[in-house]
């Protein structure tokens, strides 16, 4: 994917200037979604740059990716990939500079980075020729807002004395320690030199009476959003809190999967649109006739015809779900909609359809205690839509927390999205058994040690957010059954990945719980060939399914960081976690739903004062 910057100008044959974009560098279209989507700032080579919105990207109508029940959950006509344009052509995605403060290590001058003279396209000072560096600090608020670090009033705000009219920042080091008390900023105006020792505080901005701007420099200068209540925190321009992607994803599933329906995506608007304005059948089933849909043979303009009401009729009953409570993804329509998929599986498929699942052969062995089905996910397709991002606190894995920052100056029908393909195998617990289990003290005492801190969590933010809904009235939708699938998804994962050869972060989980679900889908989507060896489906053999699923509980009973890690009463991310770690059960963030949160091993094997607190304890 290339990414573009500065004007450059170019001469074409017949003598005319043609203006175009300079290339700085590229990612890899699947670091869009993920590492560097829209509002994220990228280093490239001695320069720091924020990503554009997506109304500055230039997209091409054969990169459109259609995946109708994503579309209607997001509310949007399709989905684009993001651009990847040879370098040397100048197209993809526009940056900008940011943050627009730099320094110079020579003169030690502070200043914007316009201000420095530097040479066309190189990055250096027009005083010494010296290499200039971008700001380490930048300021972000929780609604996503972006600034450069204000150096100037962090300076004088805290000195009381009076300086100069004259104001020429530096920045400099003493080199004594490490810390940011060796940094100091110095005015030309007279001012006490001050450090930035205290800076990363929480209410640091505020206690000087620094406010948020409301900037949002990845949609331009004229984008601000005036009137944000925030405090600003300072943030290192690296770190992982200056960006938080929110994305969204669904797998292809019958109908849309099926061949004839992938086919009309491309017409599917223009022949609705047909019959809104009450075009004759007739004249309708000439324009099918015309088109590439059935030149093949393949299939009938009346087929084609049916395929197309049939698709107005399923989107016109594809409702989204309320959001007035927190809902954990794994419980919404769209993996109901899959769930039913995965549990019941297919018939013989097509060579070109997206998804394959069947039952896993019994081969003279029973399925493993807990487990009532296991399908083998053949083939399998999966779209992820980078939707809306936030910034210095991670979104809320259960939508509590209503933050989207803008990815356009204006609405856009399109967000940006990559496909990608793979296998898995989907396991589901046995109701009649999770039910017994749920009764339990030991589980329900566990879980709702959670439920009461994820409660605090998602009220704290409810307050500060000031919205119209009482925070009171906000709980949480984290179940015992929840966490123990997915604890259950991470040691198998675990466990997978030292027994088929993949690595963890090319594993991926997929919940599906709520009162009448309760399945695992453990896959290898990925946008390289780590997803297509094969390995993973034979894991939901049952003989193979024993022996992992033994091992992987043998391994949960013990972890290195015991006793503690097990008699925690409070770990993890806002202490969402029980006994779990990384020496137990903590996966590569690419891997987990819900970074990392909601997960607790006892809720498998039990613990040494209550092992029935354990689901798989009686298996064992």
């Amino acid at each position: 994917m290339g990414l573009r910057g500065t004007r450059t100008r170019q001469t074409r044959a017949n003598g005319e200037a043609e203006v175009t974009k300079k290339p700085l560098g590229a990612v890899r279209r699947a670091q869009t979604i993920t590492t560097y989507g829209v509002g994220s700032m990228i280093a490239v080579e001695d320069q720091s740059y924020i990503v554009s919105g997506i109304d500055s990207w230039r997209v091409w109508p054969s990169d459109v990716i259609y995946e109708p029940r994503l579309e209607g959950w997001l509310s949007v006509d399709r989905f684009q990939l993001p651009p990847a344009d040879e370098p040397s052509s100048g197209n993809g995605i526009k940056v900008r500079l940011f943050p627009e403060t730099y320094s110079c290590a020579s003169c030690k001058k502070l200043q914007y980075f316009k201000s420095f003279g530097s040479p066309e396209g190189q990055s250096q000072c027009g005083d010494c020729n010296k290499p200039l560096t971008p700001s380490r600090f930048v300021i972000a608020c929780e609604n996503g807002h972006l600034d450069d670090f204000p150096y100037f009033e962090w300076l004088h705000k805290k000195s009381e004395q009076k300086g100069e009219d004259k104001h020429e920042l530096t920045l400099e080091s003493t080199g004594q320690t490490a810390s940011l008390r060796s940094v100091l900023i110095k005015c030309s105006c007279g001012v006490r030199p001050a450090s930035l020792e205290g800076a990363f505080g929480r209410n640091a901005m505020k206690e000087l009476g620094i406010k948020c701007r409301g900037r949002r420099p990845w949609l331009g200068r004229d984008a601000n959003e005036p009137g944000c209540s925030a405090i600003p925190r300072t943030l290192q321009r690296g770190a992982s809190a200056a960006w938080f992607g929110i994305s969204r994803s669904a797998l292809s599933i019958p109908p849309w999967s099926e061949t004839l329906q992938q086919r009309i995506n491309s017409r599917y608007s223009e022949w609705s649109q047909a019959l809104d304005d009450e075009v004759p059948e007739k004249a309708l089933l000439n324009m099918i006739a015309r088109s590439d849909v059935v030149e093949d043979g393949g299939f009938t303009p009346e087929e084609v015809l049916a395929a197309v009401l049939r698709r107005r009729e399923l989107k016109s009953s594809a409702l989204s779900d309320s959001k007035e409570q927190p809902m954990l993804e794994s419980a919404n329509k769209l993996r109901n909609q899959e769930y039913a998929h995965l549990y019941d599986g297919t018939g013989s498929v097509g060579r070109e359809e997206h998804f394959e699942c069947v039952q896993a052969l019994a081969d003279g062995t029973s399925l493993p205690y807990g487990l009532k089905r296991s399908m083998l996910v053949k083939r399998l397709r999966e779209v992820r839509a980078l939707e809306s991002f936030t910034r210095v606190e991670l979104p809320d894995p259960a939508g509590g927390d209503k933050r989207r920052s803008a990815m356009a100056k204006k609405t856009m029908d399109w967000l940006p999205a990559i496909e990608v393909s793979g296998e898995g195998v989907f396991l589901a617990i046995d109701d009649d058994l999770l039910r017994t289990w749920e009764q339990r003290s030991g589980p329900r005492q566990r879980a709702h040690t959670i439920w009461t801190n994820h409660t605090a969590l998602l009220r704290e933010r409810a307050k500060r957010a000031g919205g119209m809904r009482p925070p009171s009235d906000i709980t949480s939708p984290v179940t015992a059954r929840y966490v123990l699938l997915h604890t259950l998804a991470h040691v198998l994962i675990n466990e997978w990945s030292l027994d088929c050869g993949y690595p963890a972060a090319s594993l991926r989980e997929r919940l599906y719980v709520d009162d009448e679900m309760a399945g695992i889908l453990i896959y290898t989507a990925t946008s390289d060939s780590a997803g297509s060896l094969g390995g993973v489906v034979a894991q939901g053999e049952h003989r193979k399914l024993h022996e992992t699923l033994e091992g992987a509980l043998a391994r949960t009973e013990w972890c290195s960081q015991d006793p503690p890690c097990m008699e925690s009463e409070a770990s993890g991310l806002d202490s969402l976690n029980l006994a779990a770690c990384y020496a137990c059960v903590l996966l590569p963030e690419t891997s987990c739903e819900t970074n990392n949160v909601f997960l607790d091993r006892a809720m498998l094997i039990g613990t040494p004062e209550d092992p029935s607190t354990g689901f798989f304890h009686e298996g064992n």
